[in-house]
């Protein structure tokens, strides 16, 4: 009986939090507005919670307060302080900086060690990536597209692999996708006009 009134009483989850194997909410699976929002609510601005009036005037006050209320104001989401563990978007946004540009700078023809080396990266990201969801649809990715072809003809075909794959991701979380003729300019030479010099 106690356990039945309990699940009853737990409040429901934010919107888009994701639970992790543990049975908690997982930080670097769910955006921070999530987790924020579990903790806040809205009020209507510029007033309070209408406690002092009743207890000063009464019902006559308190419900004069309700009627004059002005209605809820939409705020600026909540940003993750810079001091706080990553959430999945900035855990995505540094990872994704970290991959296009490392892949950036691989060798145009790589030696056996170089492409060793990269291929340990990608093929450890499925297994190591803090987000266990991210995870597995990077895992079926690379089943379907394995990144061992393009490793093996260097940074060009790498690069252009590595936006497919960002590209899918891009798709699937209903975001622009990036062209990818211009993955040398985003992520190692800079733009032409200049921007980045």
């Amino acid at each position: 009986m106690s356990t039945e009134s309990e699940s009853s009483q737990k409040a429901p989850l934010a919107p888009g939090m994701v639970i992790g194997p543990d049975g908690k909410p997982c930080r670097s699976c769910t955006a921070f507005r999530s987790f924020a929002g579990m903790h806040k609510k809205k009020k209507p601005a510029g007033t309070s919670d209408g406690s002092a009036a009743a207890g000063a005037g009464g019902f006559a006050a308190a419900t004069a307060l309700a009627m004059t209320t002005a209605p809820t104001v939409e705020t600026d989401p909540p940003r993750l302080p810079a001091d706080c563990p990553p959430d999945v978007e900035r855990l995505g946004r540094h990872t994704w900086t970290f991959l296009h540009t490392t892949v950036s700078y691989f060798a145009p023809q790589p030696t056996p060690h170089q492409k060793s080396s990269m291929l340990g990266l990608l093929n450890a990201l499925p297994t190591l990536y803090p987000c266990g969801s991210c995870a597995g649809h990077l895992r079926d990715y690379m089943k379907s597209d394995p990144p061992e072809r393009a490793v093996e003809q260097g940074r060009e075909a790498l690069e252009l692999w590595l936006c497919k794959v960002h590209n899918e991701v891009n798709q699937r979380l209903g975001k622009d996708e990036f062209d990818c003729a211009t993955v040398p300019q985003r992520w190692r030479e800079g733009w032409p006009d200049g921007r980045c010099d």
